[in-house]
């Protein structure tokens, strides 16, 4: 579901959004011809040869003809940190806060429709440290509760230019999450690290622990992209360390890109070595690409 983010009523219930968003995606998903993944998840297995008959489900084999075990739930859950960056870049563009809006309802979104399979969530939110990092569960107050605090995201907004570490942070996750987990990570991915290779290091260090990553890079690609301004100077400030630059963007566009162009493609091309779903998410994305990639890596998890 596309959503205008301009056009959302600021005093509707976030819980409720996330229900519009969830059930307009499930709604699709029945009426598509693909639907290689349900959305409601059997909580069954195609029964294998050998195997003990004492769990077969008769019903399901009366109905289908196929024999099926019944599955239980430390089998189908699924254990998911969604870890979101807040550091002041993600609060692009001053107008809109468009990042940081989109990031709120995608994560929301997410929640909810983890919380409807049963699945366990927690929420972590960082900037240069970790500003909170909740338990992983899977009970409807804890879903309240992160729903609270995605509701309050604009209260992490820094007051002074901030670094993002998203490397540090990243570190810090990995050793504190002891069972292996689904990470989605919402960022843009600008780090004050000394080197890119610090931030694949972290990626690393989660994927060597045996957890599953998603990076969902969360940009204006408009301006942040393809540096799409108005031909006449302005002024740029660098919302993370407050640096102030004035001038013409037809004169460093092509530059910009090829910049722009070179650390997007590297970063795409390390997630892809280390087995991690990297995934475009422009802020004028569709939220269906959100809740579909998660359900991808679920089925693929279980």
């Amino acid at each position: 579901m596309k959503v205008d983010l301009t056009k959302i009523n600021p005093h509707t219930s976030l819980e409720l959004l996330a229900r519009q968003l969830v059930e307009g995606f499930i709604t699709g998903l029945h009426k598509s011809p693909y639907h290689g993944f349900s959305v409601e998840f059997a909580e069954h297995r195609l029964y294998n040869e050998g195997e003990s008959t004492r769990h077969l489900d008769w019903k399901v084999y009366a109905r289908t003809d196929r024999l099926f075990t019944k599955r239980y739930e430390e089998e189908t859950n699924l254990r998911c940190l969604i870890a979101i960056d807040v550091s002041a870049s993600m609060f692009y563009p001053a107008a809109t806060q468009a990042k940081i809006q989109f990031t709120k309802y995608a994560s929301a979104a997410l929640a909810y429709l983890l919380n409807r399979q049963r699945d366990a969530v927690g929420l972590c939110l960082f900037s240069d440290t970790v500003h909170e990092l909740t338990p992983v569960k899977s009970t409807p107050t804890h879903l309240n509760k992160v729903l609270r605090l995605l509701n309050d995201l604009e209260q992490y907004k820094p007051q002074t230019p901030t670094n993002t570490n998203v490397a540090r942070v990243l570190h810090e996750v990995a050793e504190k999450i002891h069972k292996r987990s689904l990470v989605i990570l919402f960022s843009d991915m600008f780090d004050s690290a000394e080197s890119a290779d610090d931030l694949f290091k972290a990626l690393q260090h989660l994927k060597h622990n045996k957890h599953e990553v998603v990076v969902f890079h969360v940009m204006d690609n408009q301006t942040e992209l393809y540096f799409s301004f108005e031909d006449r100077p302005l002024e740029f400030v660098d919302l993370e360390t407050g640096e102030k630059l004035k001038l013409n963007p037809a004169d460093v566009k092509q530059t910009y890109q090829d910049e722009a162009g070179r650390f997007y493609k590297a970063l795409k091309m390390r997630c892809n070595q280390y087995k991690i779903d990297f995934i475009e998410a422009d802020v004028k994305s569709d939220f269906n690409l959100i809740l579909q990639t998660y359900l991808i890596k679920r089925a693929n998890m279980r």
